[in-house]
């Protein structure tokens, strides 16, 4: 089979709020079905990982996240540029606490679950961006994650501005990028397309973040064999993206190889029913013809 591509301390009075209305849902299927604006991506993430750790405390892990931020409580880093606020952040957790990207075990599936970036102070770009603004956000720094192609970013704005964000690289040290770096990374990342940089530095929501952090651990479980991990990430992808073609049809298909018939076929037909018209529709027809086939041997 292919694989699948790839508080201690007292805090600022101005402290940003989490998500409207912010809920702790016990399961990740009650996370995806609220609104994007309430939708916490720390929880997610500790969701996620629950699956791996099935006794995980959620509101400890999430309580960790005080624990990093509550140094800087007391600096009133609100009062200061953008730029200084992103330095301020980037030195306390790179240059004090040691986070780094891991670059010698990129795929190592622990860098994709919070509480191993935690304990371990190493992950990819979404994780250690998920850190670093949650860090941000509990001192009163507005920071938010960047979906750039090929390389997740934080941007830090000023409170009361949208138009001249500061991008950091949470992968390798915090360090801030001109717009020279930036445009090197769109280059890399799409050297045949045109892109346009303010596009690629919209604030990613709660949910893209959380399915993307998912897409590195399909990935990284199918490449290594392990299908019903890679089954159960699809499974938390479409939670949060019903309608995802491209998660249905590879969900499907997986299935299907596992010898689940019926959710394959359930999947397919739906993934027919959004896009009658794909590219490869004739070919999954004949797959669900198979898939009934089997089915009726069966009975």
């Amino acid at each position: 089979m292919t694989p699948f591509p790839p508080f201690i301390a007292a805090l600022p009075s101005e402290l940003p709020a989490a998500p409207a209305e912010l809920v702790r849902p016990a399961t990740f299927e009650q996370l995806a079905a609220l609104p994007d604006e309430c939708i916490d991506a720390a929880t997610g993430a500790a969701l996620i990982a629950r699956d791996t750790y099935g006794t995980l405390d959620v509101e400890r892990l999430l309580a960790r996240l005080d624990h990093l931020a509550a140094p800087l409580a007391v600096r009133d880093l609100p009062s200061l540029p953008p730029e200084a606020q992103a330095d301020a952040i980037s030195a306390h957790l790179y240059d004090t606490l040691g986070y780094r990207g891991n670059e010698h075990d990129y795929y190592d599936p622990r860098n994709s679950l919070l509480p191993d970036v935690l304990d371990r102070q190493l992950g990819i770009p979404i994780t250690l961006a998920l850190v670093y603004c949650e860090v941000a956000r509990r001192v009163g720094v507005r920071a938010r994650g960047v979906s750039f192609p090929g390389h997740f970013l934080v941007r830090v704005d000023a409170r009361d501005r949208e138009d001249a964000p500061v991008a950091v690289d949470p992968f390798f040290g915090g360090r801030r990028l001109d717009e020279a770096g930036l445009k090197k990374l769109l280059e890399r990342a799409a050297p045949s397309q045109t892109l346009v940089m303010e596009e690629q530095l919209a604030p990613a929501t709660a949910r893209t973040m959380l399915v993307r952090m998912l897409i590195n651990l399909k990935w990284i479980h199918a490449t290594r064999g392990d299908f019903a991990r890679a089954l159960l990430a699809l499974d938390r992808i479409i939670s949060l993206m019903p309608d995802s073609v491209p998660a249905l049809r590879e969900r499907g298909m997986l299935a299907a190889r596992l010898g689940a018939n019926e959710a394959a076929r359930a999947d397919l037909s739906r993934l027919l029913e959004l896009v009658p018209q794909a590219a490869d529709a004739g070919s999954i027809r004949q797959r669900l013809e198979e898939l009934r086939a089997k089915q009726s041997i069966l009975n």
